[in-house]
């Protein structure tokens, strides 16, 4: 009883780890700074890749969509991943017990933060894609004002979903609720947690299962009567595709960890969840890795505007350097015409002029 009473907010890490029973799963020296440069590239990756769809999508107008915007705030959420991924790297194995109870909230709240605005995200498009292929529509008629409420919307949900551990629903003044993933997490948090990500992830997938059987058989109905301009509508059968894509892909990677979190938290001791941790943290860094790729690929146009920055880029770099060249000071013999004389070509004036003067 006196456990539960008490709190333990001044106490490290290793403290709480210790009570998970977790004293077997550091990382040697080798195998962590394997993992920090595997893991660096990746993230680096991550970074890069979903920038330059930030900036494919906000330079190239054909992009300017409620769509596009919604997808441009998907690889935000990206890009805030491969940032929690890079601290996580750096605040793992030893140095993980070495953290205080607030930088362990930091830790997981970054990731947190981004699984639910990844989460959050594919779910408005969702809706989207549902809106606009319902009246067999390319795009939706979603201002520009109504999708910034959107988004917005979408980071307060995340971020208050990231913070709400820290906010009270954990074990620190509980220590035999802790569970062993997250060890000052409460196993009744990660129930709720692992279970409503499921239960989107099933909405979701029942949506786009409901707009691939209403487009196919709207196609199957249109064919015979308009064979030419039935090509025109495939646009939004293209973007379906690829939406689907990266839900397929967001699923496969999420779920197990999903589901070693509800076992987790209904306390399975037979379950050894800790033999998955380090996998499942690599599958969740691949979706992040994968969703770039997917957009490049099914998307033409988001492959071109990929080529053509990159172009750009390369293009400015190289006018940079010819410019601080052309920046250069002069010297003094550049700035006559003439060229500064070499030792040799020194001594061989002083014997002409020696000799000049002998002949004199």
């Amino acid at each position: 009883m006196a456990s539960q009473n008490k709190c333990y907010h001044d106490e490290p890490m290793s403290f709480f780890y210790n009570n998970s029973n977790q004293t077997k799963d550091d990382w040697n020296s080798t195998q962590l700074i394997l993992v920090q440069v595997v893991g660096s590239l990746f993230c680096c990756f991550i970074l890069v890749s979903n920038a330059m769809v930030i900036a494919a999508i906000i330079t190239n107008k054909r992009f300017h969509y409620p769509f596009y915007y919604l997808l441009a705030n998907l690889a935000a959420s990206d890009f805030l991943a491969g940032i929690a991924y890079v601290y996580l790297m750096f605040n793992t194995g030893t140095v993980s017990r070495k953290l205080t109870v607030r930088g362990y909230f930091i830790r997981q709240g970054l990731l947190d933060t981004s699984l639910s605005a990844s989460l959050a995200n594919l779910l408005v498009i969702a809706l989207e894609r549902y809106i606009s292929v319902m009246n067999w529509k390319v795009h939706s008629n979603l201002t520009k004002r109504r999708v910034t409420m959107l988004i917005v919307l979408v980071w307060a949900i995340s971020i208050f979903m990231g913070t709400v551990p820290s906010l009270g629903w954990n074990c620190i003044c509980n220590l035999q609720d802790c569970s062993q993933l997250a060890p000052i997490f409460s196993r009744s948090y990660l129930i709720f947690w692992s279970v409503s990500n499921l239960v989107l992830f099933l909405v979701m997938v029942s949506i786009y299962l409901r707009i691939y059987t209403y487009v196919k058989r709207k196609t199957a109905v249109l064919s015979p009567h308009t064979s030419g301009s039935i090509n025109r509508k495939r646009t939004p059968i293209k973007l379906i595709k690829t939406v689907m894509t990266v839900l397929g892909a967001f699923v496969i990677c999420w779920t197990p960890g999903l589901v070693v979190l509800l076992l987790d938290g209904l306390h399975c001791q037979q379950c050894e969840v800790m033999l998955f941790k380090r996998w499942l943290l690599l599958l969740a860094v691949l979706n992040s890795v994968m969703n770039p790729v997917i957009y490049s690929y099914k998307d033409d146009e988001m492959w071109t505007t990929f080529k053509n920055l990159l172009r750009c880029v390369g293009n400015g770099t190289r006018r940079q350097r010819s410019s601080r060249a052309n920046a250069r000071p002069l010297s003094s013999a550049q700035e006559t015409g003439t060229t500064p004389q070499t030792s040799e070509e020194k001594e061989t004036t002083k014997d002409s002029d020696a000799q000049e003067m002998l002949k004199a």
